[in-house]
């Protein structure tokens, strides 16, 4: 795959880059080195790899999924502008 000067011109816009004219082969053949560089990627025989995240084979640390009131309710509406029986009072917004 390789790019042209239009093509060039347009990645230059989206990547708000002001390229000049007298540059563009000079962009033209850097980004055309780059796509060659992933052609050759492409020949690589992967199909026996197992997709990884890391280099490094590492386990995320996890807490346990415990739903819970927190166990501290008067704490929480304390400074609510409004509470009964530890809930929030909001005024009626629905009619």
């Amino acid at each position: 795959m390789s790019v042209d000067a239009k093509t060039v011109k347009r990645i230059g816009r989206l990547a708000r880059i002001r390229i000049d004219e007298s540059e563009l082969e000079k962009y033209q053949s850097e980004i055309n080195g780059i796509l060659g560089f992933v052609e050759q990627l492409d020949e690589v025989d992967v199909s026996g790899v197992e997709p990884m995240t890391s280099v490094t084979p590492m386990s995320l640390r996890r807490r346990v999924d415990v739903v819970s009131d927190g166990g501290y309710p008067e704490q929480i509406v304390k400074n609510a502008p409004l509470s009964e029986d530890n809930f929030f009072m909001v005024p009626k917004v629905v009619e």
